[in-house]
């Protein structure tokens, strides 16, 4: 559950998955990477450190135009940042200088302020209601609900404020990079030849994107060894179901305690380095088909399937690919997003009542080109929908409604009609090549924006941080 590598606006330190940015009117967006999936949460390890950094005296160690940032506010975020390295490389990883990676992170803090800072002068609010979707996602990718998040965001001394804080500041830079890089970046067919070209004969594309499912059988930290005894043999016998050729998707939705069984356990295909190392390890020798586990990690027991591997680089050429429909309503001056939720919600009971229609509400009611096929989006390849969106969307076994869910276009409802597995056609693999281009120089586009607000920001050193 490691955070997707992406471009400056979201900050290691962070520990949170980032937004990407979409591109294509009415939800979609060009890339084929997987959203962020989520918080690194700690378990309580660094409380104490918390509480003897806030009892040093603070300070300001710089000011970005009439804003300043503290010393604790450096000394927090770089706890995070060695934190999250740690979980990253491993405990035995060399870390660079404190004193260097200090001056890193009040690098990021002022950037990051600077944005901020432009989100507010132009505009760019957002409402409780688009926090309170993210802070559900964030537990839901970290396989807990939002109150067990809560506590161990409090054992770690990070208060809720702070915390719905972050992501805000998080959620309001993703809009701005939208906003404001998105029209920088063209993508010509010349462009995606090049890349293809360059995959083909790289010498260095040597590695590997993987998809794995996954079954997960959760056991309490305050466990009885009798508990964790009778949780392991639930998960053996779902492995000896398995082995004796039972559907694996099926067994997921029966035995599994994650997110995703409800998409069969299947964890989509990304870079091997994206995976916990558990998962790697213990499927590094498996071919194409073959189950391994359980085994056993902190959290409970795994059994893991390979599904496909293919050439990091290079889109996969099967995929799952989902069928779905949606209602989308466009909050503005006269409808709030919080109004346009709750429109949506009744909606949604009216259908699980049978005393309307979803393909009608659709026709009648959404604001999206879609709505005169009744919302029906027809077959999307991962990738293809907004992140928010698009996690909504593999939380839903078929035939069932999400909760609203808010993206930068306005407020969706959206039901899964099917799911398949497909071979994607050479146009759309080129397609899917083009979106990985795009999302390429979006990083780069974004770069360089980052680079003009922050030489358009006052900036004064005060003290180092210490």
């Amino acid at each position: 559950m490691n955070p997707r590598a992406v471009s400056a606006i979201v900050l290691a330190c962070m520990a949170l998955g980032a937004i990407a940015p979409d591109t294509h009117a009415q939800g979609l967006r060009p890339s084929n990477a997987g959203s962020g999936t989520g918080l690194g949460l700690p378990r309580g390890a660094g409380s104490t450190t918390i509480a003897a950094t806030l009892q040093q005296a603070d300070y300001i160690v710089a000011v970005v135009n009439s804003e300043p940032i503290t010393n604790n506010e450096v000394l927090e975020r770089l706890r995070r940042v060695e934190q999250q390295m740690a979980q990253q490389q491993g405990a035995s990883a060399s870390m660079p200088p404190r004193e260097v990676l200090a001056r890193q992170v009040l690098e990021r803090l002022i950037n990051e302020k600077a944005q901020l800072q432009f989100a507010r002068e132009s505009g760019i609010r957002i409402d409780d209601l688009v926090v309170d979707q993210a802070e559900q996602s964030v537990a839901r990718q970290n396989q807990i609900d939002v109150p067990e998040m809560h506590r161990r965001l409090a054992a770690d001394g990070i208060s809720l404020d702070r915390f719905r804080g972050e992501l805000r500041n998080q959620i309001t830079l993703t809009r701005l990079r939208d906003r404001e890089v998105e029209s920088r970046v063209k993508v010509s067919d010349s462009d995606v030849e090049q890349y293809i070209r360059e995959q083909q004969n790289s010498s260095d594309a040597t590695g590997m994107q993987v998809n794995l499912a996954h079954i997960f059988v959760r056991v309490p930290e305050d466990a009885t060894p009798v508990q964790a005894s009778e949780l392991q043999a639930k998960a053996q016998d779902a492995a000896r179901r398995i082995r004796a050729g039972e559907d694996f998707g099926a067994l997921a939705r029966e035995y599994s305690d994650a997110p995703e069984r409800v998409n069969g356990g299947i964890l989509g295909l990304r870079p091997a380095d994206n995976y916990p190392q558990l998962f790697i390890d213990t499927t590094r020798s498996l071919r194409t088909g073959e189950v391994a586990g359980p085994v056993r990690s902190p959290a409970g027991f795994h059994i893991l399937k390979v599904l496909e591997r293919e050439r990091l680089g290079m889109p996969a050429t099967v995929v799952t690919q989902s069928h779905a429909r949606h209602i989308l309503l466009h909050p503005g001056a006269r409808l709030t997003e919080a109004e346009a939720a709750a429109r949506l919600e009744d909606y949604k009971r009216r259908i699980a009542a049978g005393l309307a229609d979803f393909a009608a509400l659709a026709r009648e009611y959404s604001q999206d080109a879609s709505a005169k096929a009744g919302g029906d989006l027809g077959w999307a390849s991962p990738g293809q929908f907004v992140p928010e969106f698009e996690d909504a969307m593999d939380a839903l076994a078929p035939g069932e409604i999400s909760d609203p869910v808010i993206s930068r276009f306005g407020v969706h409802l959206i039901q899964l009609i099917e799911r398949r597995q497909t071979t994607l056609s050479p146009r759309e693999q080129r397609e899917m090549v083009r979106n990985i281009v795009r999302e390429k120089k979006l990083d780069e586009a974004f770069a360089n924006w980052a680079q003009e607000v922050r030489g358009r920001a006052y900036v004064e050193y005060r003290e180092p941080p210490q």
